[in-house]
């Protein structure tokens, strides 16, 4: 990855973790779940409010480091108005991209987590393997969440 390019990343992922969105807890969720990293304490609970078959509203409340912050806010930006189905598609996808191992950008130059917008910002973690725990621990938390529905 170019410089530039991680500089952007750094500053979305900081961005996300100074001002979270949609940290708050739902106080009628339809579901909740919790997600906790005891290595470096990450402590997340995911709430979600279904209408239908669409995630109306997901939220997040809780503490950890500046990844895990970041990664909740990110996800719930993507995830609401999502169908239930499409939001358990997303996660998986995000979190094996997050966990694979292979080169960051496919020999076809397309970056997979490019149509996920913003949280391409997490592709760093995977140079850390500590810090994936990290980002998918909320993602982690909303699926548990989606399956309660």
């Amino acid at each position: 990855m170019d410089s530039s390019l991680n500089e952007l990343y750094q500053e979305i992922i900081l961005e996300h973790n100074r001002a979270p969105r949609n940290k708050c807890k739902l106080h009628t969720p339809t579901a909740s779940a919790q997600g906790h990293n005891p290595s470096c304490g990450d402590d997340i609970t995911v709430f979600i409010a279904v209408n239908g078959d669409a995630i109306e509203k997901i939220t997040f409340d809780g503490e950890g480091c500046a990844i895990s912050q970041a990664s909740a806010s990110l996800m719930t930006e993507l995830l609401v108005g999502k169908r239930k189905k499409d939001a358990a598609k997303i996660i998986s996808d995000v979190c094996s991209l997050l966990v694979d191992v292979r080169p960051e950008t496919p020999s076809d130059g397309n970056n997979p987590l490019e149509i996920y917008g913003e949280v391409a910002a997490l592709l760093g973690v995977k140079k850390f393997p500590m810090r994936v725990k990290c980002a998918t621990l909320a993602w982690h938390a909303a699926a548990a969440a989606i399956s309660q529905c």
